[in-house]
This record gives C-alpha cells, structure tokens and sequence, in this order.
C-alpha cells in the first residue's frame, strides 16, 4: 500500500459514507439497527474488548485523552476513539498516543465493499466498527470511547462499558437532539446502562437531576464528580480543564474498585503529560509564543463563552480569527465576543463552512473591527502581519477552522 493507495481509500469513504462533519444533518443516522448489523458482520469486537464510555456536550474529548494518558502512565494498552479528526483521519483512533496503522485502516475500508446491501453505514459508524475492530486486533488492555453525537442513538452506544462519563449538558446540535436542556440531558442519559456506574460533571441540577433519575431507574451508581476537591493540574491549559480533571478522577476511582492498578504518580504524570502521551492537541493550544498563538475548537455557545472568558482574561490586544458553519447561531456568538480585539472572519473550506459575506450584517450591527477572508489561512497572514510580539492571536470558532490551520502551519513551526 501507498500513501496516494491510502489517501484515495480515505477520499472515497468520505464519498461513499455520510459524514455529519462535513454534510451535518442529512449524515446523521439515528438509531442502533444498523451498527448492530454492521458489528455482527465483523463478529461483535466490542465485546471483546474491555470499555469506557464518555459523553458530554463539551470536554468529553479532553476528559478521554487525560484519562488515556493516566492509564498509559499506569502501564496499561490504551485504546482511543475521538472525533472528528483535526488533520487526519488516523487521530480517530490511537493506541498509547499513535495513531492507528494505515495500512489497516486502507484495507478495512476495502472491506466496505463487502457489506450487504441492506447495510449502508454512515461515515461514522463505519469508523465506529474499525476502531472496535482495530482495539481488538491490537489487544488492548482497556478502549476509552468518546461518544459522537448525543448518547442515546449513538453508534458507540452498543458498547457495554465498564463505567460511563456525562462530561456536561449544554445547548448544542439542537437541530437533532431538541430544543431544551431537558431534551439533551435525555439524549446524553441514553448510555446509562444497568447496574454501571456513571460519572456526572456538570453543576447544573436541571440536566443532574434528569442523570440521576435515570441512573436509577437503571440501579447505576450514580458519582458527581462536581463534589471532588483537587489541586492536580494538566497541560491541557482550558480554564474549563478543571472540571474536566474532576470527571477523570472520579473514572479513576471507578477503575480502581475493579483493580487497575493506578497510583497517585500515575494520575499527576498523566494530567501533566497528555499532549506527549496521546497527541491531543486543539484544545487551549499553544501554537507559538512569540506572538502568544492560542487554537481552541470550543464551536457551541457554552464552549465559545468559556473559551472567550479565558481570552477576556489575557490583557492582551487581540487578533481573533473565527470561522462557523452552516447551523451556528451566529447571533449568539456576536453577544460574547471577546473585548479588546479585531477579528478575521473565514470561510472553513468544507461543504458546511459558512462565508462570513452571508452574516457580515451581524458583524455591522455588533460594531466591532473585522475583516472577511476567503480562507482561514489567508485570514491567518493577514492576523499574523498586523500583530505584534506584545498582541496575541487567537484562532477557532469550529474544529474544522482549527484542523485548517494546523494542516497548514503546524510542520512549518516544528
């Protein structure tokens, strides 16, 4: 197999399968029937790997990588199941920080070809399968797998976990999993199961009230991690982090009373080492510092307001470059912006990125200091020209915004 062989079988899946990152709603395929076909197909590797189930609307990404970085400071093979992928499609799926082998993803995709007729998976179901199969293959010790979208109809909701994470409940993708908090809270309760035990780390008590009822309705212990007390600190540098590391612990306790061996030196290593143990980046990134770069993927409002926040906090001037897609509520956005700031705005360069021209009348009544560009990396010279070393930039808005310009620029800057 080739990189181009490789490349080409990684196009043509996009094609082939439905993909809500790049497509959004008419991608979404709700419902189990079809990857319960799909994992009878490839012989239920699901159940024969050991499981960890995480949800949330924010952090559940963050959540999964600290607690990978823990168990791989622990000594334990680590299995890792995010989305979506930033640059490439193999960060979906790691082992102890690497990405999954593409040769194994070129000739599992082969296998696409293969399926029955009557079992057409969407992009991520089909992603959902080879990660299962991929943990299975390499026989890992345990597989951390971050929910896609929702909970309840979620593909990765076949799985029988040993402990479930509710990072949060916040308005987001409303347009599929309803309009009020306590529809959502409903979708994310979905992957509580009977009799294991869930993590929940949101303050809020209408969406921990709706957990909790379910949690025993299915006679599953029910951990708030929101009560823990701790100092420990990550590199993943989010002010938002703190409640995320809360959520780890308490998984860790959880693992604990099952007998993974997990010592106090593992858990502060691994929230201080995430970024080399698993290559998670995105999140609070510090891309360069001379001028302070930050990338954040924070994309619905509760993230973007945590994220601005933190950005309120800098006294720095400020050169912002935002991009959204087709379904953001840009109205919203505009109310939150951070102060002290000019901001670009760019068109993500996928099928659902949305041209700042389309809502350039929000930016005009915001009054604020824009300019509109075609591309994020056009937007990024143009911020990174006008900045100097005492100003910083920042970048986000989207993932997609974030994956364009770290395609771009993160080997420049290695």
């Amino acid at each position: 197999m080739t990189i181009e062989q490789y490349q080409e079988a990684v196009d043509w899946l996009f094609v082939q399968a439905p993909n809500y990152q790049i497509d959004g709603q008419k991608a979404y395929k709700p419902g189990l029937d079809n990857i319960i076909r799909l994992c009878d197909f490839f012989g239920n590797p699901q159940e024969k790997i050991k499981c960890i189930h995480i949800g949330g609307t924010n952090g559940k990404g963050s959540s999964s990588n600290m607690l990978a970085s823990v168990l791989q400071e622990s000594g334990y093979k680590t299995g890792l199941y995010n989305s979506p992928h930033l640059i490439d499609f193999t960060e979906r799926i790691k082992i102890n920080g690497e990405n999954c082998d593409k040769e194994f993803v070129y000739h599992f995709i082969q296998k696409l070809k293969d399926l029955p007729e009557d079992i057409q998976p969407s992009f991520f179901e089909f992603t959902t399968i080879m990660a299962f199969e991929y943990f299975y293959q390499q026989n890992v010790d345990i597989a951390i797998i971050e929910v896609g979208l929702g909970g309840r109809l979620d593909s990765t909701n076949i799985i029988k976990p040993l402990v479930s994470a509710i990072t949060n409940v916040q308005l987001d993708h409303q347009n599929i999993l309803g309009d009020t908090l306590e529809e959502i809270a409903g979708e994310k309760a979905g992957i509580i199961k009977n009799s294991i035990p869930v993590i929940f780390g949101d303050e809020n008590e209408v969406a921990k009230n709706i957990i909790k009822n379910k949690a025993e309705r299915e006679n599953a212990p029910f951990i708030d991690a929101t009560l823990l007390k701790t100092d420990l600190k990550s590199d993943l540098k989010g002010n938002y982090q703190e409640k995320n590391i809360k959520v780890v612990l308490a998984l860790i306790e959880e693992l604990k009373k099952l007998n993974f061996n997990i010592s106090d030196a593992n858990i502060e290593k691994g929230l201080l080492h995430v970024h080399e143990n698993t290559g998670f980046i995105g999140r609070w990134f510090e891309f360069s510092k001379n001028p302070l770069t930050i990338c954040d993927t924070g994309h619905n409002q509760a993230g973007l307001e945590h994220v601005f926040e933190q950005l309120n906090s800098i006294k720095k001037h400020k050169h912002v470059i935002l991009g959204f897609v087709n379904d953001k509520k840009i109205d919203e956005v505009m109310k939150i912006l951070p102060e002290n700031s000019e901001f670009y705005f760019a068109k993500p360069s996928i099928h659902r990125g949305r041209h700042p021209e389309d809502y350039e009348n929000l930016l005009v009544e915001a009054k604020i200091s824009y300019k509109i560009f075609d591309s994020v990396q056009e937007a990024y010279l143009s911020a990174k020209e006008q900045c100097t070393n005492e100003e910083m930039i920042f970048i986000g808005g989207s993932n997609f915004v974030v994956g364009e310009f770290l395609e771009k620029n993160l080997e420049i800057s290695e």
